[in-house]
């Protein structure tokens, strides 16, 4: 079976074909620019387009950037504020006529890594970073999904919520060097390791194929991978969760 992954991020949102036997992409990536705002209107419509471009009939996964309990949008994140309260999948059913399945990004790019990277058959506590705008976290405990795990919004100092100040959006904004910007990052994985007190970190997202430059930087005792599916992790897990129904 052929599966449509879509993920949307801060900066763009990305889609490409997925077999279902396989967790594999299928197709080259369709990537367009988020719109800003970053409306329902507007972003229904971009994913509707990315829908048309692979004239695409089956299921669909979206993995979206915030915090989603039932299809329905639950915080908006970096979204705009009309976001609010909406059921993501009931909007984008009715825009594309395709049944969706809509599921947090980081807890669809944890999906991903746990059933075909690197995560696969690892055992305990494991959370999924991703490294983007913001910082997405999925968390699974024995390979299962613990839904909505959002370590990103944990306050921090004058910021309203830590992924303002660590995120990769806050090193390229400020300028920041891979040094300087990897002791932020550890700022935070030290916060998660106080919480949850995980087996394993993995980190995903755009940053995740330079972690040799920061990893240095990393000093906690937790064990800190960088995920092998990399930027196509959400639009892979996105796919598959859509089978599953996660």
């Amino acid at each position: 079976m052929t599966l449509l992954g879509i993920d949307v991020g801060g900066s763009g949102i990305k889609g490409a074909l997925v077999d279902a036997k396989t967790g594999k992409m299928i197709s080259e990536r369709y990537r367009i620019p988020t719109p800003k705002p970053r409306t329902p209107e507007a972003m229904t419509d971009v994913i509707a387009e990315i829908v048309t471009h692979f004239d695409h009939k089956g299921k669909v996964g979206c993995g979206f950037p915030t915090i989603i309990k039932n299809g329905v949008c639950k915080a908006t994140g970096n979204l705009d504020p009309s976001w609010l309260g909406v059921n993501v999948e009931k909007v984008l059913e009715k825009k594309t006529g395709l049944d969706f399945t809509v599921l947090n990004d980081a807890d669809a790019a944890g999906y991903a890594t746990m059933n075909y990277g690197t995560g696969k058959n690892k055992k305990g506590l494991v959370i999924m970073i991703t490294i983007g705008t913001g910082l997405g976290s999925g968390a699974f405990l024995d390979g299962r999904l613990i839904p909505n795990f959002e370590l990103g919004q944990i306050p921090y100092k004058k910021y309203e919520k830590i992924e303002k100040w660590a995120a990769g959006s806050a090193k390229d904004k400020e300028g920041l060097s891979y040094k300087k910007w990897g002791k932020r990052f550890n700022t935070f994985l030290e916060y998660v390791e106080l919480i949850v007190s995980p087996d394993l970190i993995i980190l995903g997202g755009g940053a995740s194929k330079d972690f040799d430059q920061f990893k240095s930087q990393i000093k906690i005792e937790t064990k800190v991978i960088p995920a092998k599916l990399q930027n196509h992790a959400g639009i892979i897990g996105a796919a598959v969760a859509a089978l599953h129904k996660v």
